[in-house]
């Protein structure tokens, strides 16, 4: 702490940390603010000092004089998934690392009045801009308006005509996913979907069919989910009494846990009677029984591509966006196989 005139203590301030580096008020400012003319050895002669003495910058203040608050705003969906955990925990790693703070706001629903209040609520806390992290499939005019005003860059495809779009291809997820059980002989695969106002869920499904058109094979009617393991669970239920089903595209790897736990009640043997692939490829996949072959969907990266563009937005507003696809990886493991040609008994 500095010493107040009247002999009390205060909190550092711009000219203590000034002082402690030998340099001027105005050199700490640059800086503090990222600013490209400050020689190295200065910079470093600088951020000792803010470490010795502890010193925080006001952001108030700097909001001021400045116009920036040097915060992302996040929406994100109220759920306990490992892939909205992990996109968030990507955001907010990558936003510390430019010197940005995060502000969340969470919305219960996809309901657009919901996400709506969401976006409300980071633009009146002042955020420099925003990153939509929900699969939004319909927008409405009054987030039209809000992503207008205030930057805005979308994950997971959700779209207005004022963002910009950072997104994993999950079409060709579903695809290497329904291309690898083919290979390997199934004569079709079987889909476990999440649910249908998403955005994820709609691609994989997608592709997961055009793959099979493509190849010439039967598509069966597609299971639906709600991205939990006790919906996988039941789904599996179902699945492990269709005679001839061989192969399973689950959509997410949660759900294929309760998918191979209903099959092993019923007595279905994973992989030699069902091969099942997984999506996402979350830290349990490797430790599950069998180990899951899933397709692995790079999180966090996607979390730090959606900074690293709302900030190139933010420097340059009128440059062109760059695309953003970012392509997701087949995991091969034990839980698929060529299919057994011995007949199933009826369950």
């Amino acid at each position: 702490m500095a010493k107040r005139s009247d002999g009390g203590e205060r909190p550092p301030g711009m000219a203590d940390v000034a002082r402690v580096a030998g340099v001027s008020a105005q050199t700490v400012s640059r800086v503090l603010s990222d600013h490209p003319n400050v020689q190295a050895k200065t910079r470093a002669k600088v951020l000792a000092a803010v470490g010795q003495l502890g010193y925080r910058r006001n952001n108030a203040a700097r909001m001021l004089s400045s116009g920036r608050s040097r915060t992302i705003g996040v929406v994100t969906l109220q759920t306990d998934f490992y892939s909205r955990a992990a996109v968030t925990s990507g955001i907010e790693n990558a936003a510390r690392a430019a010197g940005y703070a995060v502000s969340t706001a969470t919305t219960a629903s996809l309901d657009t009045s919901a996400i709506g209040s969401a976006l409300s609520r980071l633009a009146d806390q002042g955020v420099d801009g925003v990153i939509l992290s929900v699969p939004l499939i319909h927008t409405s005019e009054r987030i039209e308006q809000l992503t207008r005003s205030t930057p805005t860059v979308a994950i997971d495809g959700s779209r207005t005509d004022a963002t910009e779009v950072v997104a994993i291809d999950q079409t060709l997820a579903a695809r290497l996913a329904t291309r690898h059980l083919l290979d390997l002989g199934h004569d079709t695969v079987w889909h476990i979907a999440g649910p249908g106002q998403w955005l994820e869920a709609a691609s994989r499904r997608d592709g997961w069919r055009a793959t099979l058109e493509a190849a010439g094979r039967p598509v069966p009617p597609p299971l639906e989910g709600d991205w939990s393991p006790a919906s996988g669970y039941r789904s599996g239920l179902v699945l492990a009494r269709i005679r001839d089903a061989t192969a399973v595209f689950v959509a997410s790897d949660e759900m294929a846990f309760g998918v191979i736990r209903a099959l092993r009640e019923l007595g279905r043997r994973v992989p030699e009677e069902i091969s099942v692939v997984g999506t996402d490829d979350i830290e349990l996949a490797e430790y599950c029984s069998p180990p899951l072959t899933t397709v692995a969907q790079p999180f966090a990266r996607m979390g730090a591509l959606a900074v690293a563009h709302l900030l190139r937005h933010l420097a340059d507003p009128g440059a062109l966006p760059e695309p953003a696809s970012v392509e997701p990886r087949l995991v091969v493991r034990a839980s698929t196989a060529p299919p057994s040609r011995a007949p199933v008994p009826h369950q």
